[in-house]
């Protein structure tokens, strides 16, 4: 999948929906959220659901990048759980999240032209992704959202979509065992039919958000 996602609902609302503590004065991040940036994230801890800001992707600074002096770059997507990068947090369910979101973007088109398609669920106002977060000595906290095989309506501008889940599966996520965890991401994906694609004329970097946003929570 590609590297794009936004939130169109408030931070309250986003709170709401999932039974969680949003800290004070939070607010949604606006427009596009990309590795690097901030996007809203769900976590347990005590007992208790809480809702932060955190940063999309976890640093990689290869050898290569190490002699060119590069910094590092980020890695938002968890498609291969068992490389190394992954395994630890893979087994240790307190480093397991639920990634806030109302649509994922994909580029479509021709090279050089390509535009914004959006996805989001019918009738999932917020979509809850499947994810992991985990706070680092030097970067502060950071989160990653695990990829699976993309559905038919997504397979025709990216092979591979977010590992979603349906509400009843949220305690099962955060508290299963690391066999649930890959069962996650083997499983069919949601039905194509639940689906909604939106393409648009925008340009792939224009920064333009989904066209009819799903704000209404049932």
């Amino acid at each position: 999948m590609s590297r794009l996602h936004v939130i169109t609902a408030s931070a309250s609302d986003v709170a709401a929906y999932f039974e969680a503590e949003p800290p004070s004065g939070l607010t949604t991040p606006e427009g596009d959220i990309k590795e690097g940036l901030t996007g809203l994230v769900i976590f347990e801890k005590d007992g208790r659901r809480l809702l932060r800001p955190v940063t999309w992707g976890f640093p990689r600074l290869t050898r290569e990048m190490r002699e060119r002096g590069e910094p590092p770059g980020r890695i938002g997507l968890v498609a291969d759980l068992t490389n190394p990068m992954w395994e630890e947090m893979v087994v240790e369910p307190r480093y397991r999240c639920l990634i806030a979101l109302t649509h994922f973007g994909n580029p479509d088109g021709t090279p050089g032209a390509k535009t914004r398609t959006w996805f989001s669920v019918k009738d999932q106002p917020i979509m809850s992704w499947a994810g992991f977060c985990r706070n680092l000595p030097d970067q502060g906290p950071v989160y990653g959202g695990m990829t699976m095989s993309a559905n038919a309506a997504v397979m025709p501008t990216n092979d591979r979509m977010p590992v979603l889940l349906e509400r009843a599966e949220w305690d099962q996520w955060f508290r299963g065992s690391v066999r649930e965890v890959i069962g996650f991401q083997f499983r069919p994906p949601f039905a194509a039919e639940r689906m909604i694609v939106e393409p648009t004329d925008d340009r792939w970097n224009s920064g333009k958000g989904p066209p009819e946003p799903q704000l209404a929570l049932q």
